[in-house]
């Protein structure tokens, strides 16, 4: 396997992609970016320098993911989705060194144009509805939306609706794989 980079991308010097990844149409991944194995950044993508992306994302149209934004494995970034990075910005006042960490975890679904609010948690295969506003923490297996978003249920690995109550106690299964979950108080896991 190879890197598919398209000519009118540009990568610059230093940027690390893995294996099988793929950068399409006038995407340009800055030279501290690291990323992993299997990813897809489609067209007009920039990836900043202190960014670190897992394997296996997808980055769809018009994405930019901006320094102190670090993906986990599997994630989905819809198309033009939004990260920040400064969270009361302004163009006289340089705050660079205000940058807050963003962490998507694992198998987490960012909806199409959806914004995350620099300085938050996306919880592992948590799910972020188009158009949601996240500005806090995000449990995982949440289902998020509106703005700002709020939780309105829970969602299987598979990205499966899970009948379960916000909070209580709880069991469901994915109505595809079979994989069953169990809601303790507010927090949901695979049982």
């Amino acid at each position: 396997m190879t890197v598919t980079i398209h000519p009118s991308a540009i990568v610059d010097q230093g940027a690390q992609i893995g294996d099988g990844s793929r950068v399409w149409h006038f995407a340009h991944i800055c030279a501290g970016a690291r990323i992993g194995e299997g990813c897809s950044f489609g067209q007009n993508v920039f990836v900043g320098n202190d960014v670190t992306i897992g394997n296996n994302v997808k980055v769809q149209n018009n994405v930019s993911i901006y320094d102190a934004v670090h993906i986990e494995d599997d994630v989905f970034c819809g198309p033009s989705m939004v990260f920040t990075n400064v969270y009361n910005p302004r163009s006289t006042v340089t705050r660079k060194d205000e940058y807050r960490p963003t962490t998507i975890k694992r198998g987490a679904t960012l909806g199409a144009n959806s914004t995350i609010v620099c300085g938050v948690t996306v919880g592992d295969f948590a799910f972020v509805a188009a158009g949601a506003v996240i500005n806090r923490d995000v449990k995982p297996y949440a289902l998020m939306a509106g703005v700002p978003a709020r939780q309105i249920g829970w969602i299987s690995e598979h990205g499966e609706r899970l009948p379960l109550p916000l909070e209580g106690e709880g069991v469901a299964r994915c109505p595809v794989t079979g994989k069953t979950y169990k809601l303790t108080g507010t927090t949901l896991a695979v049982e």
